[in-house]
């Protein structure tokens, strides 16, 4: 039992840093549309937390033990 919750651990927190840079890569994408000078600051920090979330799911690594099924 405790290594079937440590992979849906895994899987769940996965999932989350997926959903997370997916929206912010959206979040940039629509921002580089319209042009201004305040994105620019905006898109740096958008960069910079997409960034921190691939580094977060790069460190997640592969999953601890492959699910049964």
């Amino acid at each position: 039992m405790g290594v079937e919750r440590s992979v849906t651990r895994w899987y769940v927190l996965r999932d989350t840093l997926l959903y997370e840079i997916a929206g912010l890569e959206a979040q940039l994408a629509s921002s580089q549309e319209s042009v201004d000078t305040a994105t620019t600051e905006d898109n740096a920090d958008v960069q910079q937390q997409l960034a921190k979330a691939q580094e977060r799911l790069r460190t997640l690594g592969p999953c601890p033990k492959p699910m049964m099924g």
